[in-house]
């Protein structure tokens, strides 16, 4: 085995040991009943009624607020970032001609 096919070949068996190591802990561990929400409230509702200002939901929803902004700015981010991996060196080319001249 040459070099360069033993590095192509230990990412994938690293990964493979990732993956093993991950069943091995799912299939070991003891999942509980859910707590803290009652069992007819909504969270959806909760937070609907929460972004709206509105009172009446069944789950205290003062907690739902700073997580939702935090999310929605570390989507924005990748977003954002997304498009300038994406975006072309030459801005000259024409995008819709598939091709640089």
């Amino acid at each position: 085995m040459s070099a360069g096919n033993a590095r192509r070949l230990l990412p994938g068996l690293a990964a493979v040991a990732l993956f093993v190591l991950l069943a091995l802990v799912s299939a070991g561990s003891v999942f509980t009943e859910a707590a803290g929400f009652p069992a007819d409230a909504s969270v959806t509702a909760g937070i609907g009624y929460t972004m709206l200002g509105l009172e009446g939901s069944a789950i205290p929803g003062a907690n739902f607020l700073p997580v939702f902004e935090v999310i929605d700015l570390v989507l924005v981010a990748a977003l954002v970032g997304s498009v300038l991996l994406a975006q072309r060196d030459d801005e000259s080319a024409d995008p819709l001609e598939g091709g640089e001249e």
